[in-house]
């Protein structure tokens, strides 16, 4: 008896120590606006264990230790400790914004905003945000309620979505991803196809409308946007997750992580595949993403990091626009799609694009001192593919179709020609226009305190980038072969699948950068000046138009300067208000295609001038318990937007000669200027209201007049050019665009979200440099006004001990039916690809029609 009463001591001794032992922290992360901190991470200092926290924002993290202290942290914010003895409910927890606490994205740091600190308009989209309302839209319309930004979907395609900013088109907006530009080297344009799966990955998405935040010298006319990958996580765990959509979409996925380990390491991997058969007829795709990081705690104050992430992809397209009649009156309506057709009862996609880019990246944080860091990236990116189109007699491809001018393609038909050719080849075929490249850089950023309040930056940007342009056949129809007599080292040639024709060239790009600046802070002042010098050389090798033996075939290295100087300043006035203002000036070196003219090595524009840009812009924030707002105005002036139009045939010049003549347009001005507003309300903690207004005022400002004309030996000839453009609307992005949004908890984890869009003032793309007649002094044509409604609803559960999520969503809820883009007059193509041909009318434009209702439901599953 008396053991027994010895053990009933004992367990009752070593039960209690376990109940009393398990310590239960508490709380709730929100923003300085009081939203939700969703997947930040609360960590118990001096060990590996942690957690992070839930959509709302909560925390729950259960430890065996009874005193100690949290660390809690989230990126793009400062970190905060709390020291805890027993159970405890830390309440509401905020954090503030700050650049140090982006040091494990390394370069980042140098190009994220921060609220009440950094003079320039911002919107930072979290991830949650993202995962809520993304479904099954383009990457780029996850930004369509910020101030400023037009997004669309284009063609319809999988990653064919397009973006526009403060009336700026891609080649004008930087994109930066962990603070590395993407934009490409020759021509400036971001496609956003390369990176259909990275939203899987990103934690949170900053649009810098104007001048931006980044001190790098990037072309950010409208402005930057900066997307944050996932770095490493600190809680082991992932998560599994899949999506259906409409059009048969499916997309599963999954996260896993190690955690902390105790070595110092941390890996987080990320796959995921996407499929369906798009909206839009004959745009069917697949998709795959992948994602890793690796990184080693190598000391207290030495951090290294290895992420590599790429998104595979292959969809049919809708490249030609059609008139608004032919929608109309096409069997598919407003999903008509040209582009496609059908061989062996199969579908072939006619245009399609198919790419694969990834982006590799060594990233390195040293910690030097208590006043001194560095941090440097090396990086790399592959890409390879392109998009396919038509070869030979292309007319055919549009006379034979299954029925009506609304019909697929009937390729069967073509085959059959083909093969009743025989001997004599392929009368018309398909190919595809690839562009691979190679791209290698460094950017490396040192940061020191020269006293209390003065921190230096300085560092060095270098790029080289070499892309790899060719056409090649991808499928005869039928034929054994075709000819082909673009390359002069193999005249005649008979041409096989994947076989290169038409032409074959490389364009190499270097880049070398300093940058610059000076930051003062001084309690509630924040202010900065910058600058920044780059040298951009461009060289272009041709294999097809010049003999190997010619020393033609590859051209001289041009160089060209650029240099940028801005400055701006922020007051904090009172704890809920500040003022910024920033100016700056830079100029942009020429792209490639005004360099290397009419496609080839001779006719080459060495003197082809800056572009020229002058920015400023002030602004007014208030950030309330309940109410948070911004305002501001900007004024962009853009001169010297340069041109380059050829003109063939002999009737320019009236010398009766056939031949090539080109003219260089210079001085071409254009002013983008405007007022934005956004605001943010939550009155409860269930209810969130969220909105935004931009007006802009964007116009050519600017006449060319007597510009000479040369001929293809740099003659000059004929008579002068002129361009009449002064006062019309930029074209291609809603100069008007309103928001109203709004977030109610139903219950725990429950919540229910609307969203209204409404655009105005969108003009038809156009091309200035065919406005060479006087006369012709119309508008674009001005597309109508139109609004679309999206909504989601957001349920959180629990399996066991596993979180779970389940959301639905509906986009354009009322099946609005609008155009969000559209080409004035007859001509196809982007802003400087072809002339104004018709009066600007809905009859003479041709259009791609937005989606109607779309819906898509998701689940995922947290362990």
């Amino acid at each position: 008896m008396r053991n027994l009463k010895n053990w009933l001591v004992v367990v009752l001794l070593v039960s209690t120590s376990i109940i009393f032992g398990q310590t239960k922290l508490t709380g709730t992360l929100v923003d300085e606006t009081n939203q939700p901190l969703p997947g930040a991470a609360v960590v118990l200092q001096g060990t590996t264990s942690g957690t992070s926290s839930d959509f709302d924002g909560k925390f729950t993290l259960e430890t065996k230790v009874s005193n100690g202290t949290i660390v809690v942290s989230f990126v793009g914010y400062e970190t905060k400790s709390f020291t805890f003895s027993g159970s405890k409910d830390f309440g509401t927890i905020s954090l503030k914004p700050s650049a140090q606490a982006l040091s494990e994205i390394v370069i980042t740091a140098t190009s994220f905003a921060i609220d009440r600190k950094t003079p320039v308009a911002v919107s930072t989209i979290k991830a949650d945000v993202i995962e809520n309302k993304l479904g099954s839209q383009e990457f780029p319309e996850i930004l369509k309620s910020t101030p400023g930004v037009y997004a669309t979907k284009e063609g319809g395609g999988f990653g064919d979505g397009g973006l526009t900013l403060r009336g700026f088109n891609s080649e004008n907006v930087a994109v930066l991803i962990n603070g590395v530009p993407v934009n490409d080297m020759e021509n400036g344009r971001v496609y956003w196809s390369n990176w259909a799966g990275l939203s899987d990955v990103t934690s949170a998405m900053q649009v810098q409308r104007g001048l931006g935040a980044s001190k790098v010298a990037v072309p950010s006319i409208g402005g930057t946007v900066n997307i944050l990958t996932k770095t490493t996580d600190v809680e082991k765990g992932g998560n599994v997750f899949t999506a259906l959509g409409n059009d048969n979409y499916l997309k599963t996925g999954v996260t896993l992580s190690t955690g902390l380990l105790d070595s110092g390491f941390a890996v987080t991997v990320a796959a995921s595949k996407t499929t369906g058969d798009g909206y839009v007829d004959g745009t069917e795709f697949k998709g795959m993403s992948y994602f890793i990081n690796i990184s080693k705690q190598l000391s207290e104050n030495h951090k290294i990091a290895i992420t590599s992430f790429g998104a595979p992809q292959r969809h049919g397209q809708r490249q030609n626009k059609s008139s608004i009649a032919t929608y109309r009156n096409a069997q598919s309506g407003i999903k008509f799609n040209p582009d496609w057709g059908y061989k062996n009862g199969q579908v072939v996609h006619v245009e399609d694009n198919f790419y694969h880019k990834s982006q590799t990246s060594l990233n390195d944080y040293w910690t030097i001192s208590d006043k001194s860091s560095l941090s440097t990236a090396l990086y790399a990116s592959w890409g390879t593919g392109g998009g396919g189109g038509t070869a030979g007699d292309i007319g055919l491809f549009n006379q034979y179709r299954i029925g009506g001018s609304d019909q697929p393609m009937d390729l069967d038909k073509i085959v059959a020609l083909n093969e009743a050719n025989g001997a004599l080849g392929a009368i018309s075929y398909l190919r595809a226009s690839r562009n691979d490249h190679s791209w290698y850089g460094a950017l490396s950023t040192f940061k020191t305190e020269l006293n209390d309040h003065l921190d230096l930056i300085a560092g060095i940007d270098l790029r080289t980038y070499t892309g790899n342009h060719f056409s090649e056949v991808t499928d005869l129809l039928g034929a054994d072969y075709a000819l082909g007599n673009a390359n002069v080292n193999n005249p005649n040639a008979i041409l096989k699948v994947g076989d290169k024709r038409d032409y074959h060239n490389d364009g190499k790009v270097g880049w070398a950068g300093l940058f610059t600046q000076l930051e003062y802070n001084k309690e509630d002042f924040n202010a900065f000046i910058s600058a920044a010098a780059s040298n951009t050389s461009y060289q272009r090798i041709d294999y097809f138009n010049y003999l190997d033996s010619d020393p033609l075939q590859k051209t001289d290295k041009y160089n060209f300067g650029g240099y940028s100087i801005k400055g701006g300043a922020n007051y904090n006035f009172t704890a809920t208000q500040n003022v910024f203002a920033n100016i700056g000036y830079f100029e942009k070196a020429p792209l490639f295609n005004a360099v290397f003219l009419n496609y080839d090595n001779e006719h080459i524009n060495a003197n082809a001038t800056n572009e020229k840009i002058f920015s400023a812009e002030l602004g007014y924030g208030l950030r309330g318990e309940k109410f948070a707002a911004n305002i501001n105005i900007y004024r962009t002036q853009w001169n010297d937007r340069s041109f380059t139009k050829a003109f063939q045939g002999e009737t320019f010049a009236g010398s009766g000669v056939n031949t090539t003549y080109f003219v260089n347009l210079t001085g071409i001005n254009a002013l983008h200027q405007g007022i934005e507003f956004d605001f943010t309300y939550k009155p409860s903690t269930k209810f969130t209201a969220t909105g935004m207004l931009s007006l802009g005022d964007w116009k050519w400002d600017s006449n060319v007049e007597n510009v000479q004309v040369f001929d293809e030996q740099q003659q000059p000839v004929g008579n002068p050019y002129n361009l009449y453009i002064k006062g019309l609307r930029v074209g291609g992005s809603a100069q008007t665009t309103a928001a109203l949004g709004f977030d109610y908890e139903l219950m725990e984890k429950t919540h229910f979200t609307v969203d209204y869009n409404y655009y105005a003032d969108l003009y038809a793309r156009y091309s200035p440099d065919g406005r060479n007649d006087s006369t012709l002094t119309q508008q674009p044509w001005k597309m109508p006004d139109y609004g679309t409604f999206d909504a989601s609803i957001r349920y959180g559960f629990k399996i066991g001990d596993l979180d779970a999520t389940v959301i639905g969503r509906m986009n354009n809820v009322f099946n609005t039916q609008y155009i969000p883009v559209a080409q004035d007059g007859s001509g196809q193509g982007q802003l400087g690809d072809t002339d104004y041909i018709a009066p600007s009318s809905s009859e003479a434009a041709v259009v791609w029609f937005g989606f109607g209702r779309t819906f898509n439901v998701s689940a995922k599953i947290k362990f």
